[in-house]
């Protein structure tokens, strides 16, 4: 029985020193290196990329090999079994990390009729727990973690999960709006080519 308590105390210390030393290390990321996997999840899956960066942000400060003392990993916090109930082999990947909570998070807006206090709610307490308080769970580090994502950029009370639209001027003069990223992309290289 002493053994397993001092497992547990060495994992909480393991965390503590890992929260200290990873900005000291270099470990931690930014929202810039992870910017560009977030808008292609959020196009593919149809997330606010806001919403994701708020959920990193919170959850893992854009801490790719971030454990909490739960057992939740990597940049979106997954517990091992939602990384492998979303096809995630490396939960520390970012990629592969960012991509299985996108698709959690789409799960849930659908699940939740795109109201961002439940699917925030079922993403940090649990389905089970907003099921079981018909709603937001009365638990403190719920009910903080849905003011702090709040705080951090993502304001909706209901998701929206429309496609961003971009603008350009084409060679022609003619003014273009489009959903398509990729075209959008490509035309901002010719410009820079010129």
């Amino acid at each position: 029985m002493k053994k397993r308590s001092v497992q547990i105390l060495g994992l909480g210390w393991t965390c503590l020193l890992l929260y200290v030393l990873t900005p000291l290390l270099g470990l931690q990321g930014s929202r810039a290196e992870y910017d560009g996997i977030v808008k292609v999840m959020a196009r593919e899956y149809r997330v606010p990329a806001q919403l994701i960066h708020s959920i990193i942000k919170v959850e893992s400060n854009y801490n790719s090999r971030a454990v909490s003392h739960k057992g939740a990993m990597g940049l979106m916090q997954l517990m091992p079994a939602t990384a492998k109930q979303y096809g995630v082999k490396d939960i520390f990947d970012p990629m592969e990390n960012i991509e299985g909570g996108v698709k959690y998070i789409r799960d849930l807006m659908k699940l939740y009729d795109k109201n961002t206090n439940l699917v925030l709610a079922a993403y940090n307490a649990g389905q089970s727990a907003v099921a079981k308080y018909g709603g937001i769970p009365p638990y403190r580090e719920t009910i903080n973690y849905i003011d702090k994502i709040k705080r951090s950029g993502f304001r909706n009370s209901v998701i929206r999960s429309g496609s961003e639209i971009y603008r350009y001027v084409d060679e022609k003069g003619h003014t273009v709006l489009t959903n398509d990223y990729l075209a959008y992309k490509q035309h901002l290289a010719k410009r820079k080519k010129k």
